[in-house]
């Protein structure tokens, strides 16, 4: 009884798993896309007014500007304080989904 319990208990384990890697690789895709998505609260669609438009700009650049804010390089009222619980991934991963979307807030 022990043996076919155990063999059951695998199983089930092996299915969580398999399960549980498989909404993982989903996660990623959608969190990074919520993330930047929560830019456009502040950065308009459109070039207007203070808070600066992140259309037509490389992943290159906006990277370096995300890495700049994270470490202090560059002053801000507010992106400092926003990129600094992020990881190098996240902010590559931001910035490469807001260059590749017309216009950056696209779901």
């Amino acid at each position: 009884m022990t043996a076919k319990f155990t063999l059951a208990a695998l199983g089930l384990l092996n299915a969580v798993a398999a399960a549980s890697a498989t909404a993982a690789s989903d996660v990623p895709d959608t969190h990074i896309r919520s993330l930047a998505a929560g830019c456009a609260t502040c950065h308009p669609a459109t070039a207007s007014g203070a808070i600066p438009y992140l259309g037509n700009r490389g992943h290159d650049a906006l990277v370096q500007r995300l890495h700049d804010f994270r470490d202090g390089k560059t002053p801000a009222t507010v992106m400092h304080q926003i990129v600094r619980g992020y990881t190098d991934e996240e902010l590559d991963r931001i910035a490469a989904y807001l260059s590749a979307t017309p216009t950056n807030f696209e779901p």
